[in-house]
């Protein structure tokens, strides 16, 4: 399907399930109707890399792009400082600034395969890219840095109730919780709220995304927009995804899916999307890959053994649009060899142990840890006895089994159950 720029944002919004609520939809669709209409999501930088979690608002400035509209990526360097407390138990633990523009450098490598910050084109697409829509990259310590507090809390302060601020769900929840909310982290909302504004003044920003926890910061963005400089701008809200079986989209049993082929290889990405559960197909094809979406509603209605094919369609086309498809098609043929043949495939996870490791001796249950494939000792044990780990594909029994370095004088390959396995060598 062919979309057109300045008419399809919001349809493809809706039709592929990204949108939960927007503030004013004919006001959004004018807006959009006069092309380039600049659109931003903000990233804060709590870790080097983004994970699964952000890959909806990704392919949300993605789509924005690809029809037309400007994105913006900011960058969090000013309110990563203070930390989002929406929806959570208790405060994020403050950072250096040295931490924050480290983490910033890892995710910015993120962007560059969704998005294009120079005319051409969409990365892994056709469609043309101009002066109008071409991404920006900002960061929010640009002004956020140099806030005269005093200043700010006369001139922006003003403007915020605290009584609405209160009732906000993502406070309230926290203080029905009973659980304390800092003075720090309730500075959050305002100064995102000042971000859009900026946005808005500095680079006629009209539109901010993201999550439906978020709501209630975009409302507040929107409102000191039009108070302080007479600013008509727009708030659109994702629902906040979580898998089928009620799970929360981005994490696995080994732990967060990031984006950073350094933090995941692209086969360990490839496998968490072969692993979908049936139910997440369609509508995972819908959110993460461009396929049509009649192809998409087909692929997720096959049963039996046919899911399993769209399942790899699934994984290939995620997997390509971050990695790119050669990483895909290695991470297909490893998967292919591993399940199909018994082998252990170019692009497993690879554990390397030196010899010092080793020592006299290094017990498997230690192994299956240290590759990821169980998170404690307790686990592993656990994997063991239920009869769900294997070493080169026979099953293992004994939890106080002993490694030595002749065992490892070839790559062994450890399995946790049928679809997670992990290659461990001696280095």
């Amino acid at each position: 399907m062919t979309y057109h720029p300045k008419s399809d944002f919001v349809r493809v919004m809706m039709e592929r399930g990204f949108l939960a609520d927007c503030t004013d939809y004919q006001g959004l669709d004018e807006a959009l109707l006069k092309g380039g209409m600049p659109g931003y999501i903000g990233f804060d930088a709590t870790a080097k890399s983004l994970h699964v979690g952000s890959l909806i608002q990704i392919m949300m400035l993605r789509w924005l792009q690809k029809t037309g509209g400007k994105p913006i990526t900011l960058m969090g360097g000013g309110t990563t400082k203070v930390g989002d407390p929406s929806f959570r138990a208790d405060e994020r633990p403050l950072l250096t600034p040295e931490q924050i523009d480290d983490n910033i450098a890892g995710i910015r490598q993120v962007f560059s395969a969704y998005l294009s910050y120079d005319e051409g084109h969409v990365p892994s697409s056709s469609v043309a890219v101009g002066q109008d829509n071409v991404a920006m990259m900002i960061n929010n310590a640009e002004w956020l840095d140099g806030l005269n507090y005093l200043d700010f809390l006369r001139d922006i302060g003003r403007h915020f109730s605290i009584n609405r601020m209160l009732a906000f769900e993502s406070v309230k929840s926290r203080l029905d919780r009973e659980q304390s909310l800092s003075f720090l982290e309730f500075n959050y909302m305002i100064l995102q709220a000042y971000d859009f504004m900026e946005l808005h003044r500095r680079y006629g920003c009209v539109l901010q995304m993201g999550g439906s926890d978020q709501w209630g910061n975009i409302v507040n963005g929107i409102d000191l927009t039009r108070r302080v400089i007479d600013g008509e701008v727009y708030g659109l809200t994702s629902p906040l995804l979580t898998t089928s079986d009620g799970k929360k989209m981005g994490k696995s049993q080994s732990g967060a899916i990031w984006l950073n082929p350094d933090m995941l290889s692209p086969y360990e990405f490839w496998q968490f999307w072969r692993n979908t559960t049936d139910a997440d197909v369609g509508r995972f094809l819908k959110l993460y890959t461009e396929l049509p979406v009649d192809e998409c509603d087909r692929l997720g209605a096959l049963e039996g053994s046919e899911i399993n094919e769209a399942k790899i369609k699934l994984a290939n086309e995620v997997t390509g649009l971050l990695h790119g498809a050669d990483a895909a098609a290695a991470a297909e043929a490893t998967a292919r060899e591993v399940f199909e043949k018994g082998g252990v495939g170019d692009d497993l996870p690879t554990l390397t142990l030196t010899s010092d490791e080793i020592g006299d001796g290094i017990s498997i249950v230690q192994l299956i840890v240290k590759s990821g494939l169980a998170g404690s000792g307790k686990e592993a044990k656990r994997l063991i006895s239920e009869s769900g780990a294997k070493i080169n594909d026979e099953p293992l029994t004994d939890a106080g089994m002993m490694i030595d370095a002749s065992v490892l004088a070839t790559p062994i390959k450890l399995s946790a159950g049928k679809k997670r396995h992990a290659l461990i060598q001696l280095s």
